[in-house]
């Protein structure tokens, strides 16, 4: 793949880690898994993370903005997913996801979405879980540790750094207000990885 086809730099994507995986694999995550290094971590393909990115992006432009919800226990993604919601007019959860936010009406928190983003499916099962009972498709970033049996759409990336994070939502935000034909081109997004990225 030459460099000029991936959203950003393979150098980029490198040094924000989005490649390094965990020291455990699933079945459901082998044919994203480029290769094991000798300290057993499993990296993720590249270009597989850039084309599920493109992918995601387009297939999450075609939905009415406030319908959209991303999801994100983990501290290091609460930011990020608060800028993708920013950027793109999506509802945005960081933190404990209440039970009943998408499956009870009286719920204070009670939203109605068509699709779900969450940052990983073993920390956020509860939102996984409700939007399986609803049944609205789900988009998931997957580590090589993930089970991708109900995430419909698997972004197999690293979904526990901070700067992985932060590039992963970047991408995706960037790439969704292109396929909405919000901004023509990349000079157009008024936004930095760096402010996608959560504090230390």
């Amino acid at each position: 793949m030459e460099e000029n086809k991936l959203l950003v730099s393979e150098e980029m994507y490198i040094s924000c880690g989005a490649e390094i995986g965990t020291q455990q694999k699933t079945a459901h995550m082998k044919p994203f898994i480029a290769k094991v290094r000798s300290d057993g971590l499993y990296l993720i393909n590249i270009s597989e993370t850039d084309k599920r990115i493109r992918t995601a992006a387009k297939l999450l432009a075609k939905y009415d903005a406030e319908k959209v919800m991303v999801a994100a226990v983990r501290h290091y993604a609460r930011k990020p997913i608060t800028m993708l919601a920013e950027a793109c007019r999506f509802i945005a959860q960081p933190g404990r996801f209440l039970p009943g936010t998408l499956t009870n009406p009286l719920c204070g928190n009670y939203h109605e979405i068509d699709v779900l983003i969450v940052n990983d499916p073993i920390g956020d099962k509860q939102a996984m879980s409700e939007a399986i009972k609803i049944g609205v498709p789900i988009v998931a970033l997957c580590d090589t540790n993930n089970e991708t049996k109900y995430v419909d759409l698997v972004i197999p990336v690293n979904n526990k750094g901070r700067k992985s994070l932060a590039l992963t939502y970047w991408l995706l935000a960037r790439e969704i207000l292109k396929a909405r034909r919000e901004i023509k081109s990349d000079e157009e997004f008024k936004y930095t990885v760096e402010d996608f990225e959560a504090e230390l």
